[in-house]
């Protein structure tokens, strides 16, 4: 009996043994990496620079601002929008001004009227002074007159035209023909200078253009001129010839994140701007992010 207890518990203990190597071995196995759904962008040159790019109007976006803080009373910009240089994009709640305006176009009226009848009496003197029907310093007296309602009447229309010119000031207008590409105000609310969000920003985007940043590391290897080819984030099937614009000749920190694991963000710049046409079936977007390969040569 002792010996089949024996046997048993031998046989049980080979058992646990193979079940426990089982499974270790089987918990130890590293599951196969499943492919990516979308296949990264493979660089096209033999020798070649990656980075990262932002695109950008052509030009670079231009954030129009306000000259003063002020209560917006219209926005004429829309998104989408194709505006033309000196279009009305907003304006800015000016009826204190104009009540103003309304004053000094009166007091205009009262000036003029003072000239007039300072005129008048000069000419009537001039003409009894010529048959000494009047002293000479009377004759003078209507002059000065004459020339202080002149002087007057300058002055009127030297402060309407300053009040005009203010006003105009009011009005928000394009600076260039552009797309308005983002609207950040409304009627009723305040507008203030060195905004965060720009009240409008406008860009053309008939033509983009992709500010790449290239680590500084290897920013000695970029050369003017040197082909590039950008890809869209999820988009390698479609890459985007680039043509070579200029080199920023200040390396700067990098902004602009992609969220990649081997990314730092005390990385340093060197910033190509390279532009394309925005054209067939795939628009880019301006702000979209892309993947850019610089031939190294």
């Amino acid at each position: 009996m002792s010996l089949l207890l024996r046997r048993f518990t031998f046989w049980a203990a080979l058992l646990g043994l193979g079940s426990l190597f089982l499974f270790v071995r089987a918990n130890s196995e590293v599951p196969p990496i499943p492919p990516p759904l979308v296949a990264p962008p493979e660089n096209p040159f033999a020798a070649g620079i990656g980075a990262s790019g932002l695109v950008e109007a052509l030009r670079e976006n231009t954030n129009v601002g306000v000259p003063f803080s002020g209560l917006v009373s219209e926005v004429n910009a829309a998104v989408w929008q194709r505006v033309r240089k000196g279009d009305v994009l907003m304006r800015l709640d000016d009826r204190e001004l104009r009540a103003q305006l309304v004053t000094q176009r009166a007091d205009l009226a009262v000036r003029e009227a003072e000239l007039h009848r300072a005129r008048r009496v000069r000419d009537r003197l001039a003409r009894i002074l010529a048959s000494n029907a009047v002293a000479a310093q009377e004759a003078e007296t209507s002059e000065d007159d004459h020339r202080v309602a002149e002087a007057q009447l300058a002055k009127a229309k030297a402060a309407l035209a300053q009040t005009e010119e203010l006003l105009d000031r009011f009005v928000v207008r394009s600076p260039i023909d552009a797309t308005v590409l983002q609207v950040n105000i409304r009627v009723g609310e305040n507008a203030s200078p060195g905004a965060v969000m720009a009240p409008v920003v406008l860009g053309s985007i008939d033509e983009l253009q992709i500010r790449t940043d290239v680590d500084e590391q290897i920013a000695s290897r970029v050369r003017e001129g040197a082909p590039a080819v950008a890809y869209r984030k999820g988009d390698t099937g479609a890459p985007i010839p680039l043509t070579f614009v200029r080199i920023e000749p200040y390396i700067v920190p990098k902004r602009s994140l992609t969220g990649s694991s081997l990314e730092r963000v005390d990385t340093r710049v060197l910033q190509v701007i390279y532009r394309f046409k925005n054209e067939g079936d795939i628009r880019t977007y301006v702000g979209q992010q892309v993947d850019v390969f610089i031939g190294d040569s």
